[in-house]
């Protein structure tokens, strides 16, 4: 190799990186705005990694809680296979393309860089409360016909990503050690952005998750809830409280609705326990499996994240997803108590949290702008902890 040659590789191996890094942060900031332009970046992103794994011959390196996510893939694909409509399984089927976004934030978010890309997160997540609040208070978007959606093209898209954020930040504000305000600063216009979303299933995820961080913290702290329950009953517009007290109401029509759907959801694992239904074919077969009672004529999925799961593509694939969840959550405790990331632990412990807990009522982890937003976040104290290489 030339004297030339040899000082071009690091340049060139620098530049990469460094482009490497600024795609991963566009999408963490990018997909709460225009899930076109995150995955432009993501596509950036995908070609300066394989660029490094061929020029610096790499090894592909991913945190081990990812690996139950293959084992996901295939069956999911098999499922695809057997599926009724296949081309139509294959289009949701796309979306396991995302789970790069694990190897790719594990490689470029290495070290310090972590703690930059959640301020990205909180950054735009507070530009887009911003728009939240100016839609509620402005522009009259303040019924369940018309709610808040920010920038995004779904009110449960963007309270989903809201409810993740307020994780995020409030972690920060409670375990970090510095750069502790600008998440505090932000964290009221958060906090009042997602109620107004009229999203139950978020606002029932952000409870779960402040519960588990203030848990954490330390255990006296979650006197502070009932607190914080009273000033939202007081302060909160009447239509919002309304809303959330219909949570608990059974004759709420929606709730029926999430009902029927589990029992639906219950006779399509019956028939179809190995493989399920195939991807994207809850909705075709809808009409054939609806309860009596059921509200809706059909609804595009069961609202509820495992059933959806063993409804598209039967037991096994539940059963891998449940084992990613599960060790994804005993990885990130034992981050909080052996590493110094417990900020970035705490921020995936929450997110987790957060997921399970309104995913009992949407089918969130389906939601593309959610699930890329979730694997960054829970990924990012993994790739904090690496021994970066300059």
């Amino acid at each position: 190799m030339s004297v030339a040659a040899a000082a071009t590789l690091p340049r060139r191996h620098a530049a990469l990186e460094q482009a490497g890094l600024v795609a991963v942060c566009g999408v963490a900031g990018a997909l709460q705005f225009s899930i076109a332009v995150a995955q432009i970046l993501l596509t950036v992103a995908v070609c300066c990694w394989v660029a490094l794994l061929i020029l610096d011959r790499e090894t592909i390196e991913i945190p081990s809680f990812a690996w139950p996510l293959g084992a996901y893939v295939v069956i999911t694909l098999v499922a695809t296979a057997f599926s009724p409509e296949p081309r139509a399984s294959l289009m949701a089927s796309k979306q396991m393309v995302l789970f790069l976004l694990i190897p790719l934030v594990y490689r470029f978010a290495a070290g310090s860089r972590a703690t930059t890309v959640v301020t990205v997160i909180v950054t735009c997540a507070a530009a887009s409360a911003a728009v939240g609040i100016v839609q509620y208070g402005v522009l009259h978007f303040d019924n369940l016909g018309q709610r808040p959606t920010g920038t995004l093209g779904h009110y449960m898209t963007y309270s989903g990503l809201l409810m993740l954020v307020i994780g995020a930040a409030l972690s920060r504000v409670l375990f970090g050690s510095r750069d502790r305000m600008w998440p505090a600063l932000v964290m009221p216009a958060l906090v009042v952005a997602l109620p107004l979303t009229f999203s139950r299933s978020a606002e029932v995820g952000v409870c779960a998750a402040v519960a588990l961080l203030l848990l954490l913290k330390d255990r006296r702290l979650l006197a502070v809830l009932p607190v914080l329950a009273a000033l939202f009953f007081v302060l909160a517009p009447a239509r919002v409280t309304d809303r959330f007290e219909s949570i608990f109401n059974l004759k709420d029509p929606t709730n029926r609705d999430r009902v029927a759907m589990l029992k639906e959801g219950a006779h399509m694992i019956k028939d179809h326990p190995v493989l399920g239904l195939g991807p994207n074919m809850v909705q075709p077969f809808y009409a054939q499996y609806r309860e009596p009672d059921a509200v809706n004529a059909v609804n595009p999925h069961l609202h509820n994240v495992p059933v959806q799961i063993a409804a598209e593509r039967g037991l096994p694939a539940l059963a891998v997803w449940l084992w990613f969840v599960v060790g994804l959550t005993v990885a990130l405790a034992k981050q909080m108590r052996v590493s110094d990331q417990k900020v970035l632990a705490a921020t995936g412990l929450a997110a987790v949290t957060a997921m399970l807990a309104a995913g009992m009522f949407e089918y969130n982890f389906g939601d593309s702008e959610f699930l890329m937003l979730f694997l960054i976040l829970v990924t990012l104290p993994f790739a904090a902890a690496r021994a970066h290489e300059a």
